[in-house]
């Protein structure tokens, strides 16, 4: 099962997780990704193209269920305009063993940093708007996959 949701909205993953562990299994790994605040920054605002992004999570979902005997996977990402410490990404897998379940919740979440089409935009305390640019440390993350 591969549930793909991107959508406004505050999730409770407490109730995700539930979701998945009635499917069965024995391991269910999850991140939950907040706005990160460095005292600088106010909101982030995320945008994306609807057809565009949910096909480009629902891919990155099947290569990792084709990589991991996994049972279900949720990805859940939000878009618009998010306050410092509130939720943006989660992501859950489900497998019978915990080595699985850990290895593919980190292959999609790197995949989901470097791949995804997701534009932000920071919006600063002093009013100033940056678009983010990709950092060095998530390309290399993702470069783990490929070898």
């Amino acid at each position: 099962m591969i549930s793909i949701t991107v959508q406004e909205n505050d999730f409770e993953s407490g109730a995700e997780i539930n979701r998945l562990a009635a499917i069965g299994g024995g391991a269910i790994s999850s991140f939950v990704g907040q706005v990160r605040g460095d005292g600088k920054l106010r909101a982030l605002e995320l945008e994306h193209y609807p057809a565009m992004t949910e096909k480009a999570l629902r891919k990155i979902a099947v290569k990792a269920s084709e990589q991991w005997a996994l049972h279900g996977i949720t990805i859940i990402h939000r878009v618009g305009r998010l306050q410092v410490g509130e939720q943006i990404v989660l992501v859950c897998t489900c497998s019978d063993h915990r080595q699985a379940a850990i290895e593919a919740c980190s292959y999609i979440m790197d995949q989901l940093k470097t791949v995804a089409p997701f534009w932000k935009k920071e919006i600063l305390q002093d009013g100033t708007e940056n678009w983010v640019e990709e950092r060095q440390s998530d390309l290399d993350a993702a470069q783990y996959w490929k070898s």
